[in-house]
């Protein structure tokens, strides 16, 4: 059946090949000049048009559903012969999906998810049953002002080329993005956006930026790095939601730690089944790699590091970093018996005012070093806070010390085993005014130790 259908794409292409155009421009081509070693051949818009048309049978239309009931639709295109790159926001929420070819009407089920990328909102499926040549992805940085051009679905044997320019490539909404002139409908979200020597520069979409609306693209650099990184065996959908499943809770329940690498060496740590949710979060952003090469943002002599915000991967030295967020926030859960000693790691928040609840940011962190506090202060965090300490967290706070300010209010959910010392050497390096180290400190990766 894929040959069959293989064959059908083929004559589809060549039909459609000799009748497509521009729509506005003359489809009789002129004769192209022979090429010199100083000039490229020049294409005709009808020799355009014919080229572009080749990638009509990697498109796709993604539909995605909630046991049977309907969620999203927008665009998506194969990246290898039975891969697929889409947004992943198309899938929140999704325990299913299907794609239909642009060139043809049959539908195909999604086996699952290969690699996702939650920082730059992209996820790469597995499709099985077709089989199609994939877009290629184009291995640089476009240069502003280059041509760009997407395709839609073929109307009455004409091929629909949007144009428009690269404006510029730059940090918007906390990732790198091309902003771009091309205007994007929400049906075709997920397109791919090409530049004029028909490769891909990234996955096209819109998004209100400042009150205005962008149209953007994320780079294909990005789908190629995710690309290394897909596993054979698909995942299921349902991974990807923020809930986890009662039998992976139970096997998260058993992991015996993690390792935070950072630039100044490793830090061990564990998780509490005490904030189950927390564990489960956090653990389910290590194995999609959300952490990787993020920076410790903020650095409090007498508090500790802090890290995990998804905008601070490509942050440049003046951009303003710490707001953003994998897209959702926890419930706060305070246990009493767990306190902000040296070495606990907890879950920063918003201000009460607009977050009465304390919902926890959704994937940052931080690290208690903290300082030695006297009876006198305790007894002032205890009135200002309505919090009284036990004998024994008194006992701590004034010999080894800690963050005492914090109990009651931020979620605790795990604990520094060993390489405390390496967060006591990140807190006392050099900050700006918003307390970010003034030379860059990563968390190379976090590992799982089974």
């Amino acid at each position: 059946m894929i040959f069959n259908r293989a064959k059908n794409s083929l004559f589809f292409l060549a039909i459609l090949g000799l009748t497509l155009g521009l729509g506005s421009c003359s489809s009789n081509a002129t004769k192209e000049k022979q090429p010199t070693k100083q000039e490229a051949p020049k294409k005709t818009p009808s020799s355009e048009g014919q080229s572009y048309a080749h990638f009509i049978p990697a498109l796709v239309k993604i539909e995605s559903f909630d046991k049977g009931r309907f969620l999203e639709s927008e665009t998506a295109f194969f990246v290898d012969q039975q891969t697929v790159v889409c947004r992943l926001s198309t899938l929140e929420n999704a325990t299913t999906a299907r794609i239909t070819p642009f060139d043809e009407e049959q539908t195909y089920t999604v086996s699952g998810y290969q690699a996702v990328d939650r920082i730059n909102n992209l996820v790469l499926l597995k499709v099985e049953g077709i089989e199609r040549q994939p877009i290629p992805l184009y291995a640089g940085i476009a240069p502003e002002s280059a041509k760009s051009i997407y395709l839609t679905k073929p109307q009455n044997n004409t091929l629909p080329l949007h144009r428009g320019k690269v404006l510029e490539f730059a940090t918007l909404s906390g990732a790198k993005l091309y902003r771009v002139d091309n205007q994007f409908r929400s049906k075709n979200y997920g397109t791919p956006v090409f530049v004029s020597n028909f490769q891909c520069i990234g996955l096209g979409f819109a998004e209100v930026i400042s009150y205005e609306n962008q149209n953007l693209v994320i780079p294909s650099t990005y789908i190629a790095d995710l690309l290394k990184k897909r596993t054979e065996q698909p995942q299921k959908l349902e991974n990807l939601q923020t809930k986890t499943s009662k039998a992976l809770s139970e096997a998260n329940s058993k992991i015996k730690g993690l390792l935070i690498e950072t630039d100044y060496g490793t830090i061990r740590i564990r998780l509490f089944n005490e904030t189950p949710e927390y564990r489960d979060n956090f653990i389910r952003l290590v194995r999609e790699n959300y952490y990787d090469s993020l920076l410790v943002h903020r650095v409090i002599k007498g508090f500790g590091i802090q890290s995990g915000a998804a905008d601070t991967r490509y942050a440049g030295p003046d951009d303003v970093v710490g707001w953003k967020g994998p897209g959702y926030s926890l419930p706060a859960h305070i246990v009493p018996t767990l306190f902000h000693k040296r070495g606990m790691i907890g879950s920063p928040r918003k201000p009460d005012r607009g977050n009465s609840k304390r919902r926890s940011d959704g994937s940052q962190y931080y690290i208690v070093t903290g300082r030695v506090y006297s009876d006198s202060e305790l007894n002032e965090i205890e009135q200002e806070n309505g919090h009284t300490f036990t004998v024994e967290q008194r006992r701590i706070y004034k010999t080894e010390g800690g963050a005492p300010h914090l109990d009651g209010t931020y979620t605790i959910f795990g604990e520094v085993i060993s390489g405390l010392d390496i967060a006591d050497r990140i807190v006392q390096q050099k900050t700006d005014d918003d307390f970010r180290p003034e030379q860059d400190i990563r968390v190379k990766k976090i590992s799982i130790i089974q």
